[in-house]
């Protein structure tokens, strides 16, 4: 697998992109485009800007740090089939759970059972538990977990946060 990364040092994405291959444990090519003129030059070729980072695994381009395409380019070069990890979870958005049920309405999605032995068991979400955040990213329905998940591969770190009983917990796992 050939990955660069073109960055500059002052760039925050750059930084977390960096960080988020080497916690996998992924060998790539740096390129600071701010000391090297051929990498800023090969780097415009690419695509036709100077704005970084800009990723490049095994020839295919991705501009700013979009870690899901990462994600899924990474497992299609390293032989995987690209596709998420089955989480094992039943959801409903949690706002029409709890319409229907006469309490004060909650974005998120409403777990309603959850299959054994999956990551979500693992990870201690029980039926009844309300998802509202996936690696920062905000869940306000049942859709907003579907395309956070999609955006995980096996072996992607994955920090939950969730509501059990108007309690506010989080719980980190690696798929």
């Amino acid at each position: 697998m050939d990955i660069k990364v073109y960055s500059s040092p002052n760039c925050g994405y750059c930084h977390q992109a960096k960080k988020f291959l080497n916690d996998k444990g992924i060998k790539f090519t740096e390129c600071d485009v701010s000391r090297d003129q051929a990498a800023a030059q090969e780097m415009m070729k690419l695509t036709g800007q100077m704005g970084v980072p800009v990723i490049t695994v095994d020839g295919q381009v991705i501009i700013g740090f979009d870690r899901a395409r990462l994600e899924n380019l990474l497992t299609k070069s390293s032989g995987g089939n690209g596709k998420r990890p089955h989480f094992g979870l039943k959801i409903a958005d949690a706002s029409r759970i709890t319409q229907q049920t006469r309490t004060i309405p909650v974005f998120g999605a409403f777990v309603g059972a959850v299959a054994v032995g999956s990551p979500a068991e693992k990870a201690g979400l029980h039926a009844g538990d309300i998802v509202t955040e996936i690696n920062l990213r905000p869940i306000n329905n049942a859709n907003d977990l579907e395309k956070a998940l999609a955006g995980i591969s096996i072996g992607g770190r994955v920090t939950i946060g969730f509501l059990r009983r108007q309690e506010s917990r989080k719980v980190e796992i690696v798929l």
